[in-house]
């Protein structure tokens, strides 16, 4: 079973927003997707990751979300 995504801080799926929208479809994936393959905070037992925003806003913490 796949994990619902989401930003551990805003609770915004990849698919809301827009930086993974874009770096998904450069790279021919769906925005999900491309969190699975290349989101370095993503929790691959929880599925929270933190977007660069809420990442930057929390003082760039070293590990997953």
């Amino acid at each position: 079973m796949k994990l619902d995504l989401k930003c551990k801080v805003c609770g915004k799926s990849p698919s809301e927003l827009e930086e993974y929208i874009e770096m998904g479809k450069a790279e021919g994936l769906t925005p999900d997707e491309f969190v699975r393959q290349e989101e370095g905070t993503l929790n691959k037992q929880t599925g929270l990751f933190y977007c660069t925003d809420c990442y930057i806003k929390i003082g760039m913490p070293l590990g997953t979300a």
